[in-house]
């Protein structure tokens, strides 16, 4: 399983950012646009893909997918498995977070935050845990506060998964799409489209 002696990192954080877009689009997502950046100081790395359910190119919901790799994470789950037996797997408990998090437009008729989470709990279920977060801005003084919502999943991807190719992110993707359709159905009344 392992590559001693290999210049390529034993974790191909890149690829798998690759296959998650894959995975996407098999799910009915649309991917719009992919950014990777790199703090030179630290070398901390950070991917991020904005995308949408296929048939709401349109808005009003964003979803982004976002990927951050600690370089000391990744050095340390390299040095545990170049000291296993040639034909063990690993198992470090290392992991990375991948972190759904979807948006609306500022809402004119918001809804309860209480409510929405319970909601939005049981689509999401046991696999993709939600969190519910809004904030309200005011422009000018005199000007009615706004409300902005957004709801997020982290999941921790466990690096020996990565490593042995075991992760499986077909239910993470059942789940985001019907969380994203949820939102979806519910937005046009919190916009005031109704």
């Amino acid at each position: 399983m392992r590559l001693k002696g290999d210049a390529v990192a034993i974790i191909d954080i890149p690829g798998f950012v690759a296959d998650i877009k894959e995975h996407a689009t098999d799910h009915q997502f649309h991917i719009h646009d992919e950014r990777h950046f790199v703090e030179t100081y630290s070398m901390n790395q950070a991917w991020e893909v904005d995308l949408h359910p296929e048939h709401a190119c349109g808005g009003p919901l964003d979803l982004r997918l976002s990927i951050d790799l600690d370089p000391r994470v990744a050095l340390a789950f390299e040095d545990q498995v170049m000291s296993l037996p040639e034909d063990a797997e690993p198992e470090t408990g290392l992991t990375i977070p991948l972190v759904f998090t979807w948006a609306l437009p500022p809402l004119t008729d918001a809804p309860d935050l209480l409510v929405l989470a319970t909601e939005l709990a049981g689509v999401g279920g046991a696999d993709l845990p939600l969190k519910v977060a809004a904030i309200d801005s005011t422009a000018e003084v005199t000007d009615a506060s706004e409300r902005t919502l957004s709801i997020s999943a982290l999941i921790e991807i466990s690096l020996d998964d990565l490593f042995m190719r075991r992760e499986s992110l077909c239910e993470l993707f059942d789940r985001s799409y019907e969380v994203s359709e949820f939102l979806l159905d519910r937005a046009p009344a919190w916009l005031g489209e109704l």
